[in-house]
């Protein structure tokens, strides 16, 4: 049994300017209102440390392993909650839609024995919180490009 929660908006920019955004950890705390600190390199089975902040709910510290990354498309990682009895795999992907155009896409992935105990509320909270991420990825990403093809969106 799985159980999914994402988040998918369309980006008037290049999926290389999206990937700029999204692989440049140490300038996550500038725009990225769900994880406010992120630490680690971009190798399968590193640790990364990210510091999550969910709407209505208190900071917390993660530190889930890198399980995949391809450049330009893709960067997913795994936790384990409950014991480890489920695993969440999180997802951020970008899709090339052309030239000037790209689709970013965000969210996690849970399964387990123990799913039924990953409540509505909590992801309704991440819902939220992947909507505002995937917006603060956007933004940044459509800034940059304008700014680099000095045009305007």
């Amino acid at each position: 049994m799985k159980r999914a929660v994402e988040h998918r908006i369309g980006v008037q920019a290049p999926a290389e300017v999206v990937w700029e955004v999204v692989s440049e950890f140490e300038t996550w705390h500038h725009w990225n209102p769900l994880y406010r600190r992120a630490e680690g390199q971009m190798k399968i089975g590193t640790a990364l440390t990210l510091e999550q902040h969910l709407p209505g709910r208190p900071a917390t510290v993660i530190a889930p392993i890198v399980q995949d990354w391809v450049p330009y498309e893709q960067l997913h990682w795994r936790s384990t909650r409950l014991g480890g009895f489920v695993t969440a795999i999180r997802y951020l992907e970008i899709e090339n839609m052309g030239p000037r155009n790209s689709t970013f896409s965000n969210g996690e992935l849970f399964m387990g024995l123990l799913l039924r105990f990953v409540s509505r509320e909590e992801r309704r909270a991440l819902k939220a919180a992947f909507t505002q991420m995937g917006e603060a990825v956007r933004d940044r990403a459509e800034a940059i490009w304008s700014e680099r093809s000095g045009s305007t969106i």
